[in-house]
């Protein structure tokens, strides 16, 4: 009997597949039944080396190895993975396995980690493709009945190969030179620093801002109120206001236009995880991580996805869903809607998924053991597909103009006349429990041109705003809008990273200590800012990095050679090494922390410092030294603080509670003396109380 072999990118995908296929007998990293066996990577199972094992001189941190450029490149199996690789690789060379389908998530990265396995085992079997936007069985036996060719997806191999190569050589290479240049591991990134730089831009126009104050005068009349334009200084303003006071104001134009608001579009990854960020304050990688599990669950559709419509095919699923929806939602109980379901049809506009939506089996389970987070996230892809459906939010605006005491006075208004998908969206916010925006609206009474009032005035101070702080919400935006203007209009892919990997790129820049959180403001650190100013622009600008992106998506389609996205990166690399040989003195020193005094030195009288495991003398020739971990705070189970060492310097001695005794093993409280200071330990010794 021969196999068919399926490996898919996590063990909870494969258990999915492996019921609907019949392969329900369990074994040691695999699953067998029904001419199938099916087993899983665990992510990126396979990747490539580090630099130390392509040459032992690597493992140190030298300017003069720079760059390293592998050739050929080389692979390894992280330690932690290699039980499940070795699994992998008996299944792929066994006799009686015949065939392998590639079942891991159906994008860029999916297909790297399979064909790094499938090589690294040196397996030459033939390969089918299994390409599903959903794990609901009914999408899984679709998705077995259609499997192509795994070359069709060549092109897309190449595509993810050459994202892969040339991260490791920007990112080895750039951290390694400027690590090495400023003492301090920086860790730069093709994607991360043209991010952490847009941080830094948004940072320094906050603090250049100079707030301003301006004044507007009002004009009221029972329930009609206008405004004027900005006023500079508060000497025009009150005379204005004195001219107005019990004057007569003539209503000098009335303007109505009717306008319509479309319905939104259905939510890809990034703008789903940008208004998860704003209501629920979800960071994108929670978002990410909170849909993963619910596509596991098989209750929303594949979330690394960068497209908002669905294929044409998908008019009567659709159809069904919003029916049913409407009757599943405590927010839509009673709610009047003809989908418009053509509006969300867009073959042409679907590349490897089409938009995020919830699945039929979520009709079917509804809420039923749900967290909280997930519930909240299925109801907002939820909420958005009966929006997406719904007609048209028409509305019509009125703006009056008044002339009192020679100036002009502006009043605005806006009335509903279509609710439309606006009800739908109110409706649900209204039953959350989050940071929602009510829309304010101004009903006008019906002035007409040629009318007086007679009016009453006032004066009101602003301050002009500074620009806001990026929030993950703004910010996943303008990633995804970077280099933007410098970009082709029919550019496919623009902006910094891809939807699946912007909630890695946020998280990696908090861990770095290069970005920390602020509520929901993602502030740049000192670190940080130093690190985007020494930087060239090659690594800092978004709109180079943008390029890239779009050209890895011309090589994933087939339109551009990969070879030559490869030599210019390599290029670029040994320019960076060789514009960056040495810096000034003075600049070496802008990563080092700023050093905390203690106190005075016993022997030479300079300053002494907090190091990571010892206070020091700032005088080098000195070598005055007190460890932390000296054996005389350690005996007495006592952690040598700063407090400590500070007293100690200062007077000779210190108070000490909680100290430790072997003899007695309880604890007492005492006064430690600094007993020696001039051999090459110091000692100390304790003065017990009385």
């Amino acid at each position: 009997m021969s196999f068919q072999l399926v490996i898919a990118e996590k063990p909870s995908v494969a258990r999915s597949i492996a019921a609907v296929i019949g392969a329900t007998e369990k074994q040691t990293g695999y699953w067998q039944g029904g001419g199938y066996l099916v087993s899983w990577c665990i992510g990126h199972l396979v990747s490539f080396a580090e630099a130390g094992q392509y040459d032992e001189k690597y493992c140190k941190w030298k300017y003069e190895d720079l760059p390293i450029l592998p050739q050929p490149w080389q692979f390894i199996v992280p330690d932690e993975k290699k039980q499940q690789f070795e699994v992998l690789r008996a299944l792929l060379n066994r006799p009686d396995v015949d065939s392998v389908t590639a079942a891991t998530d159906a994008g860029r990265e999916g297909e790297l980690i399979f064909r790094f396995v499938y090589q690294m085992a040196g397996c030459t079997k033939p390969v089918k493709r299994l390409w599903v936007s959903s794990m609901e069985d009914a999408a899984i036996r679709e998705g077995f009945a259609n499997l192509r060719p795994d070359s069709d997806y060549d092109a897309l191999y190449q595509s993810a190969l050459c994202r892969a190569k040339a991260d490791w050589l920007v990112g080895i290479n750039a951290t390694r030179l400027f690590s090495v240049l400023y003492h301090k591991t920086l860790t730069v990134g093709r994607v991360q620093t043209p991010t952490l730089k847009m941080l830094v831009d948004r940072d320094a126009k906050i603090l250049r801002f100079q707030k301003e104050k301006y004044y507007t005068v009002g004009i009221h009349s029972g329930s009609l109120k206008a405004d004027s334009g900005c006023i500079a200084d508060a000497e025009t303003a009150n005379s204005l206001k004195e001219k107005c006071t019990s004057a007569v104001a003539v209503c000098t134009s009335v303007k109505r236009e009717k306008k319509t608001e479309q319905p939104p579009k259905l939510y890809d990854l990034t703008t789903l995880q940008r208004e998860a960020n704003r209501l629920f304050g979800f960071t994108a990688k929670q978002t990410l991580d909170y849909a993963q599990q619910l596509y596991e669950k098989k209750l929303l559709t594949y979330p690394r996805t960068d497209s908002q419509y669905l294929t044409e095919d998908m008019g009567q699923t659709a159809q069904h869903l919003v029916s049913d929806l409407l009757g599943l939602l405590p927010f839509a109980q009673g709610l009047g809607l003809t989908p418009e379901v053509g509006r969300i049809l867009n073959s042409k506009k679907v590349s490897d998924h089409h938009a995020i939506i919830p699945t039929s089996e979520f009709v079917k389970q509804g809420f039923t053991g749900l967290a909280e987070s997930e519930s909240k996230l299925m109801n907002l892809v939820c909420s958005k597909l009966l929006c997406a459906v719904a007609a048209p939010h028409e509305y019509e605006t009125v703006t009056a103009v008044f002339s009192c005491a020679g100036n002009e006075f502006t009043a605005k208004g806006k009335t509903v006349l279509v609710p439309g998908w606006k009800e739908i969206d109110q409706r649900f916010r209204s039953n959350l429990k989050a940071d929602t925006e009510e829309e304010v609206l101004n009903t006008l009474p019906e002035p007409a041109e040629g009318q007086s009032f007679s009016v009453m005035a006032n004066v009101s101070e602003h301050f002009t705003s500074p620009p806001k702080a990026y929030t993950e919400d703004t910010l996943l935006s303008a990633m995804e809008r970077a280099g933007a203007e410098d970009m082709p209009e029919e550019a496919e892919r623009k902006g910094l990273g891809t939807p699946a990997t912007r909630a890695a790129i946020l998280e990696k820049l908090v861990q770095m200590g290069f970005v920390q959180r602020k509520g929901k403001q993602l502030v740049p650190t000192k670190d940080g800012i130093n690190l985007a100013v020494v930087l060239p622009e090659s690594l800092t600008s978004p709109a180079l990095t943008a390029e890239w992106e779009n050209r890895l998506t011309e090589i994933a389609k087939g339109n551009a050679d990969p070879d030559e996205f490869m030599a210019e990166i390599e290029a670029q690399v040994r320019q960076l090494v060789k514009t960056y040989s040495c810096i000034s003195a003075d600049k070496q020193n802008l990563f080092q922390s700023e050093r905390v005094i203690i106190g005075k030195c016993p022997r030479c009288g300079e300053n002494v410092y907090e190091g990571k495991k010892n206070f020091y003398c700032g005088n080098r020739s000195c070598q005055f030294v007190m460890w932390k971990n000296d054996r005389f705070f350690e005996q007495r189970k006592k952690a040598f603080t700063p407090k400590i060492a500070a007293a100690l310097l200062k007077n000779g001695k210190a108070k000490v509670k909680g100290l430790y005794s072997e003899k007695t093993g309880k604890t007492y409280d005492a006064t430690v003396l600094l007993a020696d200071t001039g051999g090459k330990y110091v000692n100390y010794r304790v003065e017990r109380k009385g």
